[in-house]
């Protein structure tokens, strides 16, 4: 039997399987929902299209594709990122200000936090999905971390884990 007959049922099952997690990991780096969305369509069309057919993580593959396809709706030159969306998925109590800060980053920064903190992969990984060397992702985790730090206590929130003096 070929392959390709398989694939329509084995995406359906990869859409309710990834969908949210890779639309999480494309918000985090281009800050819009609709592009978002574009950009985890694009990623599952490339599946349909392009991985092999021996693929052993077809998760991880989606997650590379997805985080390249991002980079790439990043340098166009007609992107524009407008506000913080008042709608985000899922923000739970008190995260509004965490999320406006967050989304304050550059993209390469919010990148990196998002697939390390939110997504659970070590430095290695993120390096080997971003086309970063593992010090690189280091660097820039330190930094972002910091911004953050800096960002949050200007507008007087306590830092995560950290307390109010």
């Amino acid at each position: 039997m070929d392959r390709r007959s398989d694939r329509p049922a084995e995406l359906e099952r990869l859409v309710r399987q990834e969908g949210d997690r890779l639309y999480r990991a494309a918000l985090a780096i281009l800050g819009h929902p609709q592009e978002a969305e574009d950009a985890v369509q694009d990623a599952f069309v490339k599946y349909l299209e392009r991985a092999p057919a021996d693929l052993a993580a077809p998760g991880a593959w989606l997650m590379r594709v997805l985080v390249n396809g991002c980079k790439s709706r990043l340098r166009l030159s007609w992107r524009r990122v407008g506000p913080l969306p008042e709608q985000l998925p899922v923000p739970g109590p008190g995260e509004r200000e965490e999320l406006e800060e967050l989304f304050s980053l550059p993209p390469a920064d919010r990148a990196v936090l998002h697939l390390y903190y939110y997504e659970g992969y070590d430095t290695q990984e993120v390096a080997r999905l971003t086309g970063q060397r593992p010090g690189t992702v280091r660097a820039r985790l330190t930094r972002a971390r910091e911004k953050l730090r800096r960002l949050l206590e200007e507008e007087g929130s306590p830092p995560p884990g950290g307390k109010e003096n």
